[in-house]
C-alpha cells in the first residue's frame, strides 16, 4: 500500500507542476496594469467629448504599428504614404522598450508612443494593442479606423485605393447619434477554429466563466482594422480583461491576443464587425504557431496579385504578413506596381 504522507505529497507535487503558471509567461504588474488603467480612463473620458470634432474635418485612418524589432519596412511604407496629406492618416509605434528598436525617421518621426514589454502569447500583446488604441484616440478625434499591424506586415495597395475602400463603403441607412455614416469593423471572427476548446482552457476549465461562456469564445486574427467605435469599447472594457489577463497554464493553447478582441467586439456588437480581416496570412506550412515567411526569392508580381486575393467578390487584402528583412528591396523595386493597383 501506498504511504498517506507520500500520496499527499504527490499530489501536491503534481498540482505544482499544473497550477503554477508557467515562468515563460511574462506577467503585467501591477504598476503597469494601474498606469494603462489611467490611460485607458483618459482616452475613455475623451471619447465624450470628441463626436463634434469628428464632424468637423476628414475622417482618418490611424496605422498602429506593433513591433519588437526594427521596421524594417519602414521605407516601403514611405513610399505608401508619399503625397499623401497627413490630415487623411496618423502613426503610432508601439515598439518593445527591451529590444531597442531604433527609430527609422521620415513619417515615423515622432510617432512611437510609450511603451511595455511584450511577449507573444500573453496578454501583454493585449495591452500593447489597446496601448495603442487608446493613445490614437487621444491623440485626433478625427482618428476613425485604427488599423493594427505589425513589423512584418506589408502593404498591398495604395493609400488611395485603402482610404476609399474604408469610407465609402458605410453600413446601409446606419447612422451614429452625431448623424455620422456607421461603418463596420474588419475584424475576423471564428467559432470553429480547431483546438477552440483547448484555446478556451487554457487557464483552467470554468475560469473564463461567468463572463466569457464558451459558446460566445470566438477566435480570430491578431491583426485588425476597427472603427472608433470599437475602439472605445476596447479601451472602456474591465469585465472581459479580468478574464484574458489571468495567466495560462497550458502554454501550448495560449494565444490570448488571438482571442481577446473578436471575443469582446462579437459580445459587444456582433452586426458592427463584417467577421473578417483585411490582413492575409498563409498558415499552410506554418512552424511553431508562426504563419509562413517570405523570403526575398519569392517576392514577385504574381505573389502581389495572389495576396490580394480573398474569397470574396466584395473586397481585397490591404495587408500581408508575414515578411522577412531581406524582402525590402524587391518589394521597393515593385513598389510602383504596388501602389498602382
Amino acid at each position: 500500500m501506498f504511504n498517506p504522507q507520500f500520496l499527499l505529497l504527490f499530489l501536491l507535487f503534481l498540482s505544482f507542476l499544473f497550477i503554477i503558471p508557467s515562468p515563460k509567461h511574462l506577467q503585467i504588474s501591477l504598476p503597469d496594469e494601474l498606469d494603462d488603467v489611467a490611460l485607458f480612463r483618459r482616452a475613455t473620458l475623451a471619447a465624450l467629448d470628441a463626436v463634434s470634432a469628428k464632424s468637423k474635418s476628414s475622417p482618418k485612418i490611424a496605422f498602429l504599428f506593433l513591433t519588437n524589432t526594427d521596421l524594417h519596412f519602414a521605407p516601403l511604407w514611405e513610399v505608401f504614404f508619399r503625397g499623401h496629406r497627413r490630415a487623411l492618416y496618423n502613426i503610432y509605434v508601439h515598439a518593445d522598450p527591451s529590444a531597442a528598436v531604433s527609430p527609422p525617421g521620415g513619417v515615423f518621426d515622432g510617432r512611437f508612443i510609450a511603451a511595455k514589454k511584450t511577449q507573444r502569447a500573453s496578454p501583454t500583446l493585449i495591452s500593447a494593442a489597446r496601448r495603442l488604441l487608446a493613445t490614437a484616440l487621444l491623440d485626433d478625434p478625427a482618428n476613425s479606423y485604427f488599423a493594427l499591424v505589425s513589423q512584418h506586415c506589408i502593404p498591398l495597395h495604395s493609400f488611395t485605393y485603402m482610404y476609399d475602400f474604408l469610407f465609402r463603403h458605410p453600413v446601409p441607412g446606419a447612422r451614429l447619434p452625431s448623424s455620422l455614416p456607421l461603418y463596420r469593423s474588419f475584424i475576423e471572427v471564428s467559432s470553429i477554429k480547431p483546438k477552440l476548446w483547448d484555446r478556451y482552457a487554457a487557464r483552467g476549465k470554468d475560469v473564463m466563466l461567468p463572463e466569457v461562456p464558451f459558446n460566445r469564445f470566438r477566435a480570430g486574427s491578431q491583426f485588425f482594422t476597427v472603427t472608433r467605435q470599437h475602439a472605445e469599447v476596447v479601451v472602456r472594457d474591465r469585465r472581459l480583461w479580468r478574464k484574458f489577463k489571468l495567466p495560462c497554464y497550458n502554454m501550448n493553447s495560449c494565444y490570448p491576443e488571438e482571442h481577446y478582441f473578436p471575443t469582446l467586439l462579437s459580445m459587444e456588437d456582433p452586426d458592427g464587425c463584417t467577421g473578417y480581416t483585411l490582413t492575409r496570412v498563409n498558415w499552410t506550412g506554418s512552424v511553431g504557431g508562426h504563419p509562413h515567411t517570405y523570403r526575398a526569392a519569392e517576392v514577385s508580381p504574381l505573389l502581389i496579385h495572389q495576396l490580394r486575393q480573398s474569397n470574396s467578390t466584395t473586397y481585397s487584402f490591404m495587408f500581408a504578413r508575414k515578411f522577412s528583412p531581406d524582402c525590402l528591396q524587391p518589394l521597393l523595386r515593385l513598389a510602383n506596381l504596388i501602389f498602382a493597383d
